[in-house]
């Protein structure tokens, strides 16, 4: 029983090395003597115990409700509880800039083709907008 135990394990040993040495780390590519970037449609970062702390993703168009929304990269910062707490945006008609609370409000800070704007939530529902 102990012989098979360790020829078992030394299938495994053997194994787990090819395994290891086919594995490709990720690398930055070179493009026309440029310097190395990496490329990717999205990043996610997890903490320790695999939650998403922090993603950068690209958005397609949307049409809700009957208004196009144009596409847009966002950059999300979560807590520890999943919540974003911040949020950078930039499309075609403009950028903001979101930072937030689950439990106190948020404000955001818009600036669009139609005009920018501050819109500030307290944790009580009242809601400011500052136009200029």
């Amino acid at each position: 029983m102990q012989r098979i135990a360790i020829a078992v394990t030394a299938i495994n040993l053997v194994i787990m090395v090819v395994l290891l040495t086919k594995m490709n780390p990720a690398t930055a590519q070179k493009e026309q003597n440029k310097l190395q970037v990496l490329r990717g449609s999205g990043l996610e970062i997890i903490d320790s115990l695999g939650k998403l702390r922090a993603s950068i993703t690209f958005h397609a168009p949307v049409e809700k409700d009957g208004i196009t929304y144009p596409a847009g990269i966002l950059l999300r910062l979560i807590d520890s509880k999943g919540q974003p707490s911040v949020k950078l945006g930039a499309a075609e008609d403009g950028g903001g800039l979101s930072l937030s609370n689950e439990l106190q409000g948020y404000m955001q800070l818009l600036a669009k083709e139609s005009g920018g704007f501050i819109k500030i939530k307290n944790p009580d529902g009242k809601e400011q907008v500052i136009k200029p």
